[in-house]
């Protein structure tokens, strides 16, 4: 059985070994407490990892002043993490539980992230700030705003997504419709309530083309993710009906534009408020998979589903949970072509986050408990994210106020 990791505990050592957990394959998995890079007061972790394999974490730090954060970021070396280094700081971001910055990295140095800025004093009005380096973080450029309404609405739930040597593509939810609609005789009357799903490109030089609307009309807080196939990049978010019916959808990047969003699963989940529980997804070459949170039928259930086409279609829904999860999920494609998917699960003292490998065709691993946690917004959303060696896991710990990470690595018996 898997000894859980104590709630606040620090380590002082590079990694420290608990008791594996045995899958149907005969393999174990080692589960490793790796030091974090990060401070007391940090949070919102999230992690990327590049074509060659090098990981990156990056976090929010609260910094001496009390109304101020940095966004630092760190390079997995194997057995740790590499020292911090800051992106940016900033005294009037929008700092948010489920709405967390990235960093991402491309060819010859290449990196770019994005934080969130607030751009008026109603509470959710602010835009996105994108910034690149082309010396693997030691210098950073001027950010810009992808989007380029300027209405003091909401901006967020980005995807970076690097598309090749020269091209990002960078993805949001826009809530430029929340705005006062323009050309009208009274001023006040108000454009439709709704969020849209929107993309745009930046080059290695910081310059943006190719702005669209991928979804005119989309659930509102929601994470959105993005992978990339050898047909071009797909994108995974929650949508939202006439009948406010929200479940995911997706969009492909296909022969150079965007085609149609499509219905990922039809759980006929409808809900008049968002759940705030987006989903996550993983591509190697033309194989994806996707994992989401849905409560169809007043019952919480998390789902994975793969494709073998890049993403032109997907096999029947799996449903992996332990019958009463939170959701908060993400997953990582493994080199065999199966899946690791963590999520949140509901217990009696609480929560912990629970991993569980899946197949294609639907068998699954015994799930395991990585971490106690809490149900609590400010435990935020686990990450994951496959290496060379194994798959590196963020979360933030409520008690220590502080991002942990851990190490996943499959050994045989």
């Amino acid at each position: 059985m898997l000894k859980k990791l104590a709630p606040g505990k620090i380590l002082f050592i590079g990694l420290f070994f608990l008791l594996p957990c045995r899958g149907h394959s005969g393999e174990q998995w080692q589960i490793v407490e790796v030091t974090s890079p990060a401070a007391v007061k940090s949070g919102e972790p999230n992690l990327f990892s590049g074509k060659d394999g090098t990981a990156f974490l990056s976090w929010i730090e609260a910094v001496d002043d009390a109304s101020g954060h940095a966004l630092r970021f760190s390079v997995w070396q194997g057995r740790g993490w590499s020292p911090p280094r800051t992106v940016a700081t900033g005294k009037h971001w929008f700092v948010n539980w489920a709405d967390f910055p990235s960093v991402v990295s491309g060819k010859d140095g290449w990196l770019a992230a994005h934080f969130l800025v607030k751009n008026a004093a109603a509470p959710y009005a602010y835009e996105v700030r994108l910034t690149h380096s082309l010396d693997g973080g030691e210098r950073w450029s001027t950010p810009i705003t992808p989007h380029t309404d300027g209405t003091p609405t909401e901006h967020g739930f980005v995807s970076l997504l690097p598309v090749d040597e020269n091209r990002l593509l960078v993805v949001w939810l826009d809530g430029r419709k929340y705005a006062l609609t323009p050309g009208t005789t009274d001023g006040e009357t108000p454009a439709a309530g709704e969020m849209s799903l929107r993309g745009a490109f930046v080059d290695r030089q910081g310059r943006l083309f190719g702005e669209a609307v991928l979804d005119p009309r989309t659930c509102d807080c929601c994470q959105t993710s993005a992978v990339l196939t050898p047909e071009g990049p797909v994108v995974f978010y929650r949508d939202r009906s006439p009948e406010e019916i929200r479940d995911i959808s997706y969009v492909r990047f296909v022969g150079g534009k965007w085609e149609r969003p499509r219905l990922l699963h039809d759980d006929g989940w409808q809900i008049h408020g968002c759940p705030v529980n987006g989903p996550a997804a993983d591509a190697r070459e033309d194989k994806v998979v996707v994992a989401w949170f849905t409560a169809a039928g007043d019952t919480p259930r998390v789902k994975v589903a793969f494709s073998s086409g890049a993403g032109a279609t997907f096999a029947s829904a799996t449903v992996v949970d332990e019958g009463n999860p939170l959701g908060r999920v993400d997953v990582v494609y493994l080199p065999d072509g199966s899946a690791l998917v963590c999520w949140l699960e509901r217990t009696s003292s609480g929560a912990e986050i629970r991993v569980r490998r899946i197949y294609g065709n639907g068998r699954m691993e015994a799930s395991f408990a990585l971490a106690s946690t809490t149900p609590a917004r400010s435990s935020g959303f686990p990450r994951m994210v496959s290496t060379k060696t194994g798959i590196l896991i963020a979360w933030t710990d409520v008690a220590s106020s502080r991002v942990r990470t851990a190490f996943l690595k499959l050994s045989p018996r």
